[in-house]
């Protein structure tokens, strides 16, 4: 087995770049994994921007579908040369938070256990998996079987944005019959709108302001599609609700005006459920808020890891529930990752996500 390995490192703001890193060493709780299929996230581009900081040097990137190429001497269950994906939050499940229910926000072992977002581990606290190898902690807990006859691309989705887009309808509380806006039709935003259909919504509105994700929106289940360009958004929501509003909003890109207009389309009662990641303070408006008084919920989420989430997440890609495979639009070999990047943080082309093969 060779000793070194390509990966993806951020360098500097604005830059991330292809170079060789040793291959890691696993300890008795982890996995290594080869990874065959990986993608770029948005998260990514806030890393590249310098709106999110990470150690220089580190390797970027949290969705790593691949086969396990070595084991731990405590991992059960598994066997070198199987398929598998990992969750981008990878936590331990045994601290406090996630014993307390929180496992995203897994801080480990000292006093308390919380860590805000302390269970997003790869590409930000540890090297991740825009790499041909991948260190997987705690890997009993984190890695998850991928289901025979289903592709790397048709999983890709799993590690993040369909756990995330998920959490958002799940935080939402939506029930059956209920009106659901999603704001935003980037990746996350398309698997909100999934999940709204799955929870049973009986109007999902999609709002976005790109063609091609609007059209998106209606086969991942949109009923109505709203363009922000043309109409004012908040306005034509309160009509087609009759001035009611909605049930919920979903808030999937991190703006002041989308996080703005989720709230003021809420019914007295509603919830807010923000996926957003927020690079700056947010104002929330005197009146849309109700002055405090209007019962709403404001709900933030980060994506659900761990075996058992992937699973589930993959039974439903399994049984012909939902087909995530038409959001990959572009494919690009790992040596190429800086064009992908390029691509993809400028949003030319109509991308929406780039399967980028490793092995």
């Amino acid at each position: 087995m060779p000793t070194m390995m390509k990966a993806a490192i951020f360098v500097e703001p604005g830059r991330i770049e292809i170079d060789e890193k040793p291959i890691p060493e696993i300890g008795p709780n982890d996995a290594l994994m080869r990874v065959t299929t990986t993608t770029i996230c948005g998260t990514d581009i806030h890393i590249l921007k310098g709106e999110y900081p990470v150690e220089r040097g580190l390797t970027i990137g949290h969705e790593p579908v691949g086969i396990i190429e070595k084991l731990g001497a405590n991992v059960k269950g598994y066997q070198e040369g199987q398929r598998v994906i990992a969750g981008a939050i990878c936590p331990s499940f045994t601290s406090y938070a996630c014993q307390d229910d929180c496992c995203s926000q897994d801080g480990g072992h000292h006093g308390h256990g919380y860590k805000p977002m302390g269970g997003w581990r790869f590409g930000n606290t540890i090297d991740g998996a825009q790499a041909e190898y991948l260190l997987v902690p705690d890997a009993q807990a984190n890695l998850s079987p991928v289901p025979d006859g289903l592709t790397d691309e048709q999983v890709l989705m799993c590690p993040d944005i369909m756990s995330t887009g998920f959490a958002g309808a799940e935080a939402a509380g939506i029930k059956i019959g209920d009106t659901v806006a999603v704001f935003a039709q980037g990746p996350i935003g398309l698997c909100a709108t999934a999940g709204a259909r799955l929870r049973g919504a009986g109007m999902i509105i999609a709002v976005d302001g790109v063609d091609e994700r609007l059209q998106m929106a209606k086969q991942m289940g949109a009923d109505v599609t709203l363009d922000f360009r043309k109409v004012d958004v908040v306005e034509e929501i309160l009509k087609i609700t009759g001035g009611r509003g909605v049930d919920s909003a979903i808030e999937a890109l991190g703006l002041q005006q989308t996080f703005e207009s989720a709230l003021r389309v809420l019914k007295p009662g509603g919830t807010l459920s923000s996926l957003g990641v927020y690079s700056q303070d947010l104002t929330i408006p005197l009146g849309a808020f109700c002055a405090g008084l209007g019962d709403h919920k404001i709900v933030t989420s980060l994506c659900p890891g761990g075996k058992e989430r992937m699973r589930r997440l993959m039974s439903i890609i399994a049984a012909g529930r939902l087909d995530l495979g038409p959001m990959v639009t572009h494919r690009y070999a790992l040596e190429n990752i800086v064009e992908a990047y390029d691509l993809f943080s400028h949003q030319r082309d109509g991308v929406l996500k780039v399967a980028l093969k490793v092995s």
